[in-house]
């Protein structure tokens, strides 16, 4: 097997996406400020580590994060300015704000969009996705900082290779998955790792459970890490032992889709097209009604973002973005096969930020 890169000097630093002029976003929307509160988009505009507990407000004189006393350094975690404020001094800055104020329609909650409009009499305006369209292409920076995250969970991927035994628990495997990755720097796990055998892997997000594996099962191992605020995602499934001629017939199969769906990526590409090819070839062995999620999805702060891979996507590839591909198949009651690879979209082609083998392996 060749061996992942190992990351011996995680970054300890946060990056997030470039310095921006607010005008160029305010302006073509009509707005005179936006009210950024998705922690996503906080970090992403700010660099600011604690996004769950800051906004970021947009006017058309500056960007400025917006946190309480708890984060004292905010000053110098945030690449713009912070302003560290209790909870009156926000309020009365609040009030403040003229005109026509934008909110994150699809994250900030009802109860606190009428908590706005109590304090500030401005026009709130509903906007959706103005942060996540920036996000959708990583500048070099962001990509460097995935490929490094990418790296520990393949470490994490390897090392999780020697516990796949007969008598240990998903839990037990999974668990360990989180210890290594925080041990070698990371964050923390991605998302909480899916450890999925026999009967279970045909269930496609199954949580780590307290099933003991089983010889002549297949198990499938879905991590990521994250690090400096960006996440990895990758899948791998693995037998034990010898298992039945369904189950590796399933595997060849979805290892089919995945080539085929590889071989089709690239700029320019509708994202739709790409899932219908990985849906297509599973036809071919008659297994595509157990393909029952999309392809794939954008990768980077948040572990599912867009674009999406899937047939109701409406997206183009284009260069920068970072992109999963994982088809699967999943038979009830009787197992489950995923494989997924995360892959950078680049002027001429693909290049596989995922680099942990994908074929047929025994444990």
């Amino acid at each position: 097997m060749t061996r992942p890169l190992r990351v011996d000097a995680p970054p300890q630093g946060v990056y997030s996406g470039p310095v921006l002029d607010p005008k160029t976003l305010l302006e073509p929307l009509g707005l005179d400020a936006l009210y950024v509160t998705r922690p996503e988009n906080v970090r992403y505009l700010s660099g600011f580590p604690h996004p769950e507990d800051a906004q970021v407000l947009l006017t058309l004189e500056g960007a400025f994060l917006l946190t309480d006393p708890r984060y004292p350094e905010a000053e110098k975690e945030s690449r713009i300015p912070a302003k560290v404020l209790r909870r009156e001094e926000k309020e009365a800055l609040l009030k403040e704000l003229r005109g026509r104020v934008g909110f994150e329609a699809e994250h900030l909650p009802y109860a606190a969009l009428e908590r706005l409009r109590e304090l500030s009499p401005v026009e709130w305006v509903p906007t959706q996705g103005v942060v996540e369209r920036l996000r959708l292409k990583k500048t070099p920076e962001e990509v460097a900082t995935i490929r490094q995250a990418q790296a520990l969970a393949e470490e994490a991927l390897e090392h999780a290779l020697t516990l796949l035994r007969p008598g240990r628990t998903e839990r037990e495997v999974a668990l360990e998955l989180e210890f290594f990755l925080r041990r070698r720097g990371a964050e923390g796990v991605a998302f909480p790792p899916i450890v999925a055998s026999g009967p279970r892997g045909a269930l496609p997000h199954a949580g780590a459970s307290e099933k003991p594996l089983q010889a002549g099962e297949l198990v499938t191992l879905d991590l990521g890490a994250r690090l400096g605020g960006y996440a990895s995602d990758m899948t791998r499934t693995f037998a034990l032992g010898r298992v039945d001629s369904t189950l590796r017939r399933a595997f060849d199969a979805t290892l089919a889709a995945l080539e085929r769906a590889l071989e089709a990526l690239g700029p320019g590409v509708s994202a739709k097209a790409v899932d219908a090819l990985a849906r297509e070839e599973l036809k071919r062995w008659d297994l595509d009604r157990y393909f029952v999620h999309s392809l794939g999805h954008g990768v980077g702060l948040a572990v599912h973002e867009g674009p999406g891979l899937s047939p109701y996507s409406e997206d183009t590839l284009e260069p920068g973005m970072v992109v999963t591909v994982e088809p699967g198949v999943y038979l009830p009651g009787v197992g489950g096969v995923r494989i997924e690879e995360l892959v950078l979209i680049t002027p001429s082609g693909i290049e596989l930020l995922s680099r942990f083998p994908r074929g047929w392996q025994e444990v």
